[in-house]
């Protein structure tokens, strides 16, 4: 099957992740859930506004199960990914590690590109049959979550790290905490690293400061 044709792509949501109203996603669409699918069954999956926040939302989804679960291995992951319940978690967890060229078992590190990108890839093959998307617009969508090719932390813009902290401004709490960290990772250098060492709310508290200091700086600036 095309993989063009699938429901995940027609939501721009590569990683058919559920809707959940508490989950207040970048780039949500409006709606935000699907409609119900043509001969019957039920909405479930969220949408998006554009592939690139569907990619976005799947590595920021990633990277929470690390932050928040401890997940660091593809079978500790594709577990909680793709539950038995409904989903043969064994031939999953084999597909992606077959994809990836990583053995089940082996940690990963999914705040650093060389782990996620093909994580994000497998997943997406496996979720869509195939992968429509060209190197270019996973790594725009990469780019949304904070995860850029080792290296080139720098191309990042600071637009992209005071959108984050005005989140966290406003309050951060459950994924909107693992977003705003994310996409702040790129200018906080080792400080992402210890906040996610920390834990989510004292991660929070990391980004608040960081907000602060973006505030104070435009601040200095002529008007």
């Amino acid at each position: 099957m095309d993989p063009r044709q699938t429901r995940g792509y027609r939501n721009r949501n590569p990683g058919n992740i559920d809707h959940v109203p508490a989950n207040r996603w970048q780039g949500l669409a409006e709606p935000p859930i699907e409609p119900a699918p043509p001969g019957g069954g039920r909405a479930r999956f969220a949408r998006f506004t554009s592939h690139e926040y569907g990619i976005r939302a799947l590595a920021v989804l990633l990277t929470t199960y690390q932050d928040r679960h401890g997940l660091r291995t593809i079978r500790g992951i594709v577990s909680r990914w793709a539950p038995g319940a409904e989903n043969d978690t064994e031939a999953y967890i084999a597909a992606v590690a077959r994809r990836m060229g990583r053995h089940p078992r082996e940690a990963l590190d999914l705040h650093r590109y060389k782990d996620l990108r093909p994580l994000v890839e497998a997943i997406i093959h496996h979720e869509l049959g195939g992968n429509p998307y060209d190197r270019r617009r996973i790594d725009a969508g990469l780019r949304l979550a904070g995860i850029v090719p080792e290296g080139t932390a720098a191309t990042a813009r600071t637009g992209t790290a005071r959108a984050a902290a005005g989140t966290a401004a406003a309050g951060v709490t459950g994924v909107a905490a693992a977003e705003a960290l994310a996409g702040l990772a790129p200018h906080l250098g080792g400080a992402a690293d210890l906040a996610r060492a920390l834990g989510p709310w004292l991660a929070a508290a990391i980004i608040v400061a960081a907000a602060g200091w973006f505030i104070w700086q435009r601040a200095r600036r002529p008007a």
